[in-house]
Formats: structure tokens, sequence, C-alpha cells
């Protein structure tokens, strides 16, 4: 235009039409960012999921335990209680008397669950002469074995 005497100094583009092609790349360049922002956040919502999941599982498994030793002190108490009660009701028993009255009670009431229990078809239960105290034997012997 200078040699027609017109100097342009600026241009206001209003309108920008760019061939189909790079309309189409543009396009999907913004789709790829916009799907790239979509992964992310998703993967951040499952990882979220899972950590809060950890800490819900932590928590039931620490109130489960709080649990389980409120309810062995129970127990224990309980058996305490039951000891000397028998102390005092029967007099010349000892205190081994009672231990082995508890024990058999508990190892009864192992069977009797044993044998309530739906997936269970068989259960084994010594007998013989002298069976009582080789059955007291063998659990005092297993028990031992736990604690060491």
């Amino acid at each position: 235009m200078s040699t027609y005497g017109f100097q342009i100094l600026q241009a206001l583009i209003t309108d920008i039409d760019p061939d189909n092609r790079v309309k189409q790349a543009m396009n999907e360049i913004n789709s790829a960012k916009r799907l790239k922002f979509a992964v992310a956040e998703k993967a951040e919502g499952q990882k979220i999921l899972q950590v809060k999941s950890a800490e819900a599982e932590a928590e039931a498994k620490y109130l489960s335990g709080v649990g389980v030793a409120k309810q062995r002190k129970a127990i224990v108490d309980g058996l305490r209680s039951s000891i000397v009660d028998f102390n005092e009701g029967v007099k010349g028993a000892s205190s081994k008397d009672v231990m082995d009255l508890l024990l058999l009670t508990q190892y009864f009431d192992c069977i009797r669950d044993v044998g309530s229990a739906g997936h269970c078809k068989t259960t084994f239960v010594p007998s013989g002469k002298g069976s009582g105290s080789d059955m007291r034997n063998q659990l005092l012997v297993a028990d031992a074995s736990k604690l060491s």
C-alpha cells in the first residue's frame, strides 16, 4: 500500500476463519488437555477413596482390638470371681482343682461350639481309660506351648 501513498500502522482483525484442518487440530489439543485434567481428577478421587477406606479399616481394627481386650478383661475378671467363689464354697478345693475344672469347662464349651458349627462334619473326642487326665495334660501342654 505504500506505493499508493498509504501506510498501515494497525489492523483490527474481528473474524478469523482458519482452515478446517487447523480448527480440528486446535479442538483436539483442547480436548486432550481437558481429558488429561479429567483423568488426573479421577485418579485423585480414587486415591482419596482408597485412603479413606484404609483409614476406616484401620479404625475398625483398632476398635475391634479394644473390644477384644475389654472382652478378655471381663473374662479374666469373671474367672477370678469364679475361682474365689469356688474356693469359698467348696472346702478343701485347691487352686489346681479350680483351674482343672475351668479348663475342662472351656474344653467342653469349645467342643459344643465346634459341634454346633454348620460347616463342621467331624469332631474328635478322645475317650478311653484315663483319658480325662491325659486330655487335661495335653490341653495344659498345648496352652503352655502357645505362651512360649
